[in-house]
C-alpha cells in the first residue's frame, strides 16, 4: 500500500515505537508518591518540557489530553464556559435567547467567533454550546483560498464586550492553507478577546514557535506527527484559565484523569524529531508536492488544484507563487474532478493500492460536500468531487509516480459513474 494521507495519522517511525515498547515497561500511576509512581512521573513531566520546547512555552503551560479533539473542546467549552462564570447554570437558557426563562442571569459574553471552514471538532463544540448553553455564534467568512478573512474577524470582534473567545485553525486541515493567526490574535488582543489555534494539522509540519501575543490557548495532536493514537496536549498560556470539561482528580491543570506515561514519551520523542528535522522535512514534501501537481496538470487537466498549494502550482508570476507557496502546507495538495464523487475518486485509488482522502479523515464515509469547500465558494456540485493527498517523510518520488499513473483511470472510471443521487431512498 502507497500511503497518501499522512493528514488523517502519521505512521509512527522506528525511533518513536521503541521508545514506546521502552516507556510501556514502566508501570506506576504517575499520581501516585511510591517510587513506581515517581518513574512514571518523571516520564510525564519530561515528556511535557520537551512538548513545550517545540512551541517555545512553559511546560506548566502543557496539558495532556486523550487526543486533539479533547484538547480542542477543553480549550473552546472551558475558555466560555469561564468567560462567563456566574451566569445561567448549564442547561439554563441564557436571559434573552429564543427559550430564555425569568430568573435565569444574562450571558456577559455570549458570542463565540470561529470560520465557516474550522474542523468538526471546534465545530460540533461551539454548536453544542449554542444549542445546550445559550451561546451564541458568529461565523467568519474565509476567502477563495480558504484562509480567515480578516476584515470580517475585525467586524465581529467590535470592541469585544460581548465576545467570549475566537477559535481558529493554524492550517485548514483540507485544503492546507495557512491561516493569519498572528494578525488575527493581534485584533483580538487588543479588544480583550482570548484566541484559541487549533494547530492539530500544523504542529510538526512549520515552525509554530513563538506563538503570537494574544493566542491563549493552542491544541495539538501525537498522531499526526507519529506519535501514538489517543494523545494530545492543550498549550494554555499563564493567565488563560478553564472551566474543566472532566472532573475526578484534577492531576493537571484544568484536567482530571490518570495520565499515559508512555503516551507522553511516544508524543516527545515523535515531537522531537520532526521539529530537530522540520525545514529538511518541508523542503522534501514540497519538492513532491510540486512534481505531483504538475503531473495532475499534465495528466489529468480537468482536475482543479485547491488552497494556496492549487493556487501557486497556477500561478504564472514566479513571486506571486512562492508568496502563495509560503502560506501553505508544505505536504498537503487538494484537488476537485467536476463530475465525479470523491468517494469513487478515494475507492478506486485504493484498489489499485494507494490510500488518499477526500477531507478530513473524522467526517470520512458522510455522504455530504465538504463545508470547507462550500465556505470557500464552490458549489455542491464541485465540492463533491474533492480529493486530499497528503505527503509524509517517508513518501518517494515512486510513491508520488504511482498515483499519477493510477489517477487518470480513476477520475475517467468516476466521471462515468456521475454524481450519485443526495435523495435517500432507503424507506420510499
Amino acid at each position: 500500500m502507497i500511503y497518501l494521507d499522512h493528514a488523517a495519522t502519521s505512521p509512527m517511525p522506528p525511533a518513536v515505537r521503541s521508545a514506546y515498547l521502552a516507556a510501556l515497561e514502566v508501570v506506576g500511576n504517575p499520581s501516585s508518591i511510591h517510587s513506581a509512581g515517581q518513574r512514571a512521573r518523571a516520564l510525564v513531566d519530561d515528556a511535557r518540557a520537551r512538548i513545550a520546547a517545540t512551541l517555545g512555552v512553559d511546560p506548566i503551560e502543557v496539558t495532556f489530553t486523550g487526543g486533539g479533539t479533547e484538547a480542542v473542546n477543553l480549550a473552546i467549552k472551558g475558555l466560555w464556559w469561564m468567560r462567563n462564570q456566574g451566569a445561567a447554570p448549564a442547561g439554563t437558557p441564557a436571559a434573552g435567547s429564543a427559550a430564555g426563562s425569568a430568573g435565569s442571569a444574562p450571558l456577559p459574553r455570549p458570542r463565540i467567533l470561529v470560520p465557516r471552514a474550522e474542523h468538526h471538532a471546534a465545530l460540533d463544540a461551539v454548536e453544542w454550546l449554542a444549542a445546550h448553553e445559550g451561546a451564541e455564534l458568529r461565523w467568519l467568512e474565509v476567502d477563495a483560498l480558504g484562509a480567515l478573512r480578516l476584515d470580517d474577524l475585525a467586524d465581529a470582534l467590535g470592541d469585544g464586550s460581548e465576545v467570549a473567545l475566537l477559535s481558529m485553525l493554524a492550517a485548514n486541515n483540507e485544503v492546507g492553507t495557512l491561516q493569519p493567526v498572528a494578525e488575527a490574535a493581534a485584533l483580538a488582543a487588543a479588544v480583550g478577546v482570548p484566541v484559541h489555534v487549533d494547530a492539530i494539522a500544523a504542529y510538526g509540519q512549520v515552525p509554530l514557535s513563538p506563538l503570537p501575543h494574544g493566542v491563549s490557548a493552542v491544541s495539538v495532536s501525537a498522531h499526526k506527527v507519529g506519535g501514538p493514537v489517543g494523545v494530545g496536549a492543550l498549550v494554555l498560556r499563564r493567565g488563560a484559565e478553564v472551566v474543566p470539561l472532566l472532573h475526578g482528580g484534577s492531576q493537571q491543570r484544568g484536567r482530571s484523569g490518570t495520565m499515559d506515561a508512555a503516551g507522553t514519551e511516544a508524543f516527545a520523542v515523535a515531537a522531537e524529531l520532526a521539529h530537530a528535522e522540520l525545514a529538511e522535512r518541508a523542503g522534501h514534501k514540497r519538492m513532491l508536492r510540486a512534481r505531483l501537481a504538475e503531473g495532475i496538470r499534465s495528466r489529468v487537466p480537468q482536475a482543479v488544484l485547491r488552497g494556496a498549494a492549487g493556487a501557486a502550482a497556477v500561478a504564472t508570476d514566479p513571486a506571486r507563487g512562492a508568496v502563495l507557496d509560503a502560506l501553505a502546507l508544505p505536504g498537503t495538495l487538494h484537488l476537485t474532478v467536476p463530475d465525479a464523487e470523491g468517494d469513487s475518486l478515494l475507492m478506486l485509488l485504493d484498489a489499485a493500492g494507494i490510500a488518499v482522502s477526500t477531507g478530513s479523515a473524522c467526517q470520512a464515509g458522510v455522504p455530504e460536500p465538504s463545508h470547507v469547500l462550500l465556505a470557500m465558494g464552490l458549489t455542491e456540485a464541485e465540492a463533491r468531487g474533492a480529493l486530499r493527498i497528503t505527503l509524509g517523510p517517508s513518501t518517494t518520488e515512486g510513491d508520488v509516480d504511482a498515483l499519477l499513473d493510477a489517477l487518470p483511470a480513476a477520475v475517467e472510471r468516476a466521471q462515468a459513474a456521475g454524481l450519485a443521487a443526495r435523495t435517500p431512498r432507503l424507506g420510499r
